[in-house]
């Protein structure tokens, strides 16, 4: 009787330890998914102020079905965005020095999170600074922005 027990608390703890060590991989997971879509959004403020506009829509999903939501209205499609940030933005002086503040990255599903945050745009020009929301879904193994909404 005594060995059935000893025997049954061997699988009830290694039970346990698998448990544990699966869910701290899923939190490992999560955490390495929010510094991949964080060193995205680093990547994309470094091009934006060194002027490389099309460096910085690399982070953007490459679509028609892209959404770009800000003081113009809706802009559909990777291209458009493109195009809208160059007119907008036609000079260093434009595009000034970009920081991000990140308030926080949520998961919607296993392959799309959100982003809420901040943007501060230094510029000679005149700052400019806002709020934005940003979806990335993993397409292809990579993390892209499929929708920003900025303003």
């Amino acid at each position: 009787m005594i060995i059935f027990l000893l025997n049954s608390m061997k699988k009830l703890f290694l039970l346990i330890t698998i448990i544990c060590l699966y869910s701290c991989n899923l939190n490992d997971s999560e955490s390495n998914i929010k510094q991949e879509i964080t060193a995205i959004l680093n990547t994309q403020a470094k091009a934006w102020s060194n002027n490389n506009i099309e460096e910085f829509m690399q982070g953007y999903w490459k679509n028609d079905s892209l959404k770009f939501y800000g003081a113009n209205g809706v802009t559909n499609g990777w291209q458009n965005t493109l195009n809208n940030y160059k007119q907008r933005y036609p000079s260093k002086d434009h595009t000034g020095k970009l920081n991000f503040k990140i308030h926080s990255i949520s998961k919607i599903t296993d392959d799309a999170y959100y982003v809420m945050g901040e943007y501060f745009l230094k510029r000679s020009i005149s700052d400019a600074n806002g709020i934005f929301m940003i979806i990335f879904k993993k397409i292809n193994g990579e993390w892209k922005i499929i929708s920003d909404t900025s303003c």
